[in-house]
């Protein structure tokens, strides 16, 4: 319930904010995100006054083989809050060399300075929208989780209605499938979609008109921008609905 109330929420931002939405296209770990995101907002609060030479210094610093990666983090960090066009530059050359260690830390860097330059430079608001499997353009990028309604595989005249059903919906709404498994008894679906698709509708409405057919899949969804659920996770998801149902 939790879950579905954030994801909710999320939702209704996107509906109701007005502005110019820069996605993170990179599929960069949550739990790095919020590392940077803490650091970048304690530097914001006495933002740092670089000039083009200090920018230069942090560069030589950064390529450093010998700088602790901890303090590269701290560089970088101070470089994206700057403000300074210079430093936007010196992000932009390092993102292409650095350590794989630093590459997300990097990358985010650069897209914080690019959008502190362009809130200073336009009268529009910016709003900068992070998730961990990020997204491409004007979409994000969701992993989606259909099971079997009754616990049963999948026919084969099932398989095709779940493939054409799911291209049409999705393409009707501007939307990409990046992959779309079929297993046994659930279904492994990763796309794109534009920011302010009600997602949740969306998927119910297809999941009833693939229903005409049938009534072979469950209305229980697992929707989440976090990560891709690895095989551990789909099979405890699994389980629980499965006695679910059986106790139902």
């Amino acid at each position: 319930m939790q879950q579905n109330d954030i994801f909710s929420q999320f939702q209704k931002f996107l509906h109701e904010t007005e502005g110019d939405f820069h996605i993170l296209e990179q599929r960069v770990p949550v739990a790095v995100q919020k590392e940077y995101f803490e650091l970048s907002s304690r530097l914001r609060k006495s933002p740092p006054r670089l000039r083009e030479a200090d920018c230069e210094k942090y560069l030589t610093q950064l390529r450093l083989p010998d700088t602790p990666a901890k303090q590269k983090k701290q560089l970088l960090s101070t470089l994206a809050v700057s403000m300074q066009a210079k430093a936007y530059g010196v992000l932009k050359q390092y993102v292409e060399e650095c350590d794989p260690e630093l590459s997300h830390w990097a990358y985010m860097a650069l897209m914080e300075s690019r959008m502190t330059l362009e809130s200073e430079l336009s009268d529009e608001k910016k709003i900068y929208i992070s998730t961990g499997l990020g997204g491409e353009g004007q979409r994000l990028r969701f992993f989606i989780l259909l099971i079997s309604s009754s616990d049963a595989p999948f026919q084969t005249y099932q398989r095709q209605v779940i493939e054409r059903e799911f291209a049409y919906f999705l393409s009707r709404e501007n939307g990409k499938i990046e992959r779309l498994t079929i297993r046994e008894k659930h279904v492994e679906l990763l796309v794109l979609l534009p920011l302010r698709t009600n997602l949740k509708y969306l998927l119910e409405k297809t999941i009833r008109e693939c229903n005409q057919y049938g009534n072979f899949l469950s209305e229980n969804i697992t929707i989440t921008n976090v990560k891709e659920l690895n095989g551990d996770e789909i099979a405890n998801i699994l389980q629980m609905y499965g006695s679910h149902q059986a106790g139902s």
